[in-house]
């Protein structure tokens, strides 16, 4: 067999154990078997090439491992990963099975996502949507949120799938504690303040994060023409909808409080494309003298200070919440979320933001955790990728359907 002298296929070696075990992998298992493939190594020296189970424990033997954990499928290979190594007389490693860690819409199995890689998919192993730790580094994960999560869940006998929301958790509790804030608008909608002198420019105190006061404060531009979120204004607001509307005050973030006085739209598409508003001069830092109250702060960017970027929108791999419940016969690509990569172009942030160092992470007020891309991010051009989410009521209400 070593010397190549028969075909692949028509030879084995077997371990004389007993053809009547109770345990099927003990009942004279294949220890080698021919294959004449070229190794990336050995080139084609080998034609014989052996079993996981004659190899397993003897690999751990060499290497001197003294427990060699595995998941709950190895748990019927461990008589026959023991009875080898105590034929060998070496040393005897110890076999230790545990659940492996499933988490919800996510594809965990190495096939699975080199399928995805292959087919184009994604765009790589580091694609931020990969389990991977690489695509997890590109996405802005933490060593500690992750730790932290493995602490959480422990260690399982019994197979379960771990809601992804518990890993979330985890890294907004950590990045909370870490990252600076900036403000950020991802579908801008510009606000003209009529009554603000055309011109001028001041800058405005900004906290960078109320949790660690070590990291100071900022300096903020405002001027006549800002952003706000396109999300952030709707000309027949419901009930619960305490954002800007016509005839609505509301606050600016470090700034003054502005009321809405015009919503200008596209004559031909009837799309709001540009808002009109005044402003309280008396309201700077964002509290009333009078003290008259607001229901909603809203974050903004100064139109001309304001820096340019691409921002890419991350969500789940899979729609349901296990690829593994697919029936027989049926496709789990077919389970893959295709709306899982949203790319925004023209989103105005901070101008602090533009030259954000590759795989910084900070907090876009309101929107979320953001990285920015270790990869396609460049000084000026900034590209940054959605870690995780913020907690939003106003879409709890949406989704619930109680906006009313």
């Amino acid at each position: 067999m070593r010397a190549g002298e028969f075909p692949d296929g028509s030879k084995v070696l077997r371990a004389k154990i007993d053809m009547a075990n109770p345990n099927m992998l003990l009942r004279d298992p294949a220890l080698y078997r021919i294959r004449k493939a070229s190794h990336y190594r050995t080139g084609d020296a080998w034609k014989i090439y052996p079993s996981y189970d004659w190899a397993h424990g003897q690999s751990d033997s060499i290497e001197g491992i003294t427990h060699s954990i595995c998941t709950l499928e190895f748990e019927v290979h461990r008589p026959l990963y023991d009875w080898c190594l105590e034929q060998l007389e070496i040393h005897h490693s110890r076999q230790i099975e545990f659940a492996r860690l499933n988490l919800s819409h996510t594809i965990i199995s190495k096939r699975k996502l080199l399928e995805l890689v292959k087919e184009g998919r994604v765009s790589g192993w580091d694609d931020p949507r990969m389990p991977t730790i690489s695509g997890m580094r590109r996405r802005g994960y933490t060593p500690e949120a992750i730790r932290n999560f493995c602490e959480t869940i422990g260690v399982s006998k019994v197979n379960s799938i771990v809601d992804l929301a518990l890993l979330e958790n985890c890294l907004r509790e950590d990045l909370n504690k870490r990252v600076p804030r900036v403000m950020a608008v991802l579908r801008p909608l510009k606000v003209v303040i009529v009554n603000y002198p055309e011109g001028e420019v001041e800058e405005l105190e900004a906290v960078n994060s109320p949790e660690d006061p070590s990291l100071g404060t900022r300096r903020v531009p405002f001027s006549r023409v800002i952003y706000i979120e396109r999300e952030d204004f709707m000309e027949e607001p419901p009930k619960k909808f305490y954002r800007l509307a016509p005839g609505r005050e509301i606050r600016l973030r470090y700034a003054y409080f502005i009321k809405c006085q015009e919503a200008v739209k596209d004559p031909k598409t009837g799309e709001i494309t540009e808002l009109r508003c005044t402003y309280d001069p008396a309201t700077r830092g964002g509290d009333a003298p009078d003290g008259r109250k607001v229901k909603a702060t809203l974050h903004w960017v100064s139109a001309a200070q304001a820096v340019e970027a691409e921002v890419r929108l991350y969500d789940t791999l899979l729609n349901k919440r296990d690829a593994g419940e697919t029936a027989e016969g049926e496709d789990w690509k077919a389970n893959l979320n295709l709306k899982s990569l949203e790319v925004l172009q023209g989103c105005k942030l901070e101008p602090c933001l533009k030259d954000a160092e590759p795989g910084s992470r900070w907090q876009f007020e309101r929107m979320g955790y953001f990285c920015a891309d270790s990869e396609d991010s460049r000084p000026g051009r900034p590209v940054f990728n959605r870690t995780v989410t913020l907690r939003d009521e106003w879409l709890k209400l949406v989704k619930s359907g109680r906006e009313d």
